[in-house]
């Protein structure tokens, strides 16, 4: 098992999926460090700089998914896909783990995965694969604007794509009705909740 490639980690735990398609599914997350897009209303900040995290092996990160029992294992950050997920992922494969990605899609995509989040953001433009390469696309409405903006970017998407709105979650109360109404206009869109958030867990 590969002992040479390392990853800056700012955390990795076991929980259950909390939004989108797979939300409630236990799940194994590994939080990789390192962003290039800074959402002002991101609420990890603390994964933006991969300096100052610790790195961790393939092995180590395998050693740790399979003894949290989970048989998902959800790559995030940050931005996951600053980094060559090839060498982790076929690992992760090769044991039977689910594998899946959160990202804004702002670089080239490496590895293997099972399904795949994409959740662009206006801070920084996509790159054009993940509008075809994507299981789910995410958009997080922080302003009334942003449901347009999604929908513009739903258009682009595959046709098997399933399309979640998900309110910014400080403005959870004031976004909400927005979605809401929406969605029952355009029903192609679900609506989207941090169930994690609200079971006050990771």
């Amino acid at each position: 098992m590969n002992e040479v490639v390392k990853y800056p980690v700012m955390e990795t735990f076991t929980s259950v999926q909390g939004e989108g398609a797979f939300s409630g599914v236990p799940s194994f997350f590994i939080r990789l460090a390192g962003c290039n897009v800074g959402c002002v209303w991101c609420d990890v900040k603390a994964s933006w700089d991969s300096e100052g995290h610790p790195k961790k092996s393939v092995r180590e990160l395998i050693d740790s998914a399979t003894a949290s029992n989970a048989k998902v294992v959800i790559i995030t950050g940050g931005e996951p896909t600053m980094h060559d997920l090839n060498p982790l992922t076929t690992e992760l494969a090769a044991l039977g783990f689910r594998v899946h990605l959160e990202t804004s899609g702002t670089e080239t995509l490496t590895g293997h995965f099972d399904w795949i989040t994409f959740s662009p953001k206006k801070f920084k433009e996509p790159l054009e694969e993940y509008f075809s390469k994507s299981h789910e696309l995410k958009v997080v409405v922080n302003h009334e604007s942003d449901l347009q903006w999604a929908e513009n970017h739903a258009k682009r998407m595959s046709p098997q794509t399933t399309f979640f709105l998900q309110p910014e979650w400080e403005k959870k109360e004031r976004m909400m009705p927005l979605i809401f109404e929406f969605a029952l206009k355009n029903p192609h869109w679900r609506v989207g909740l941090q169930i994690h958030k609200y079971l006050n867990v990771d």
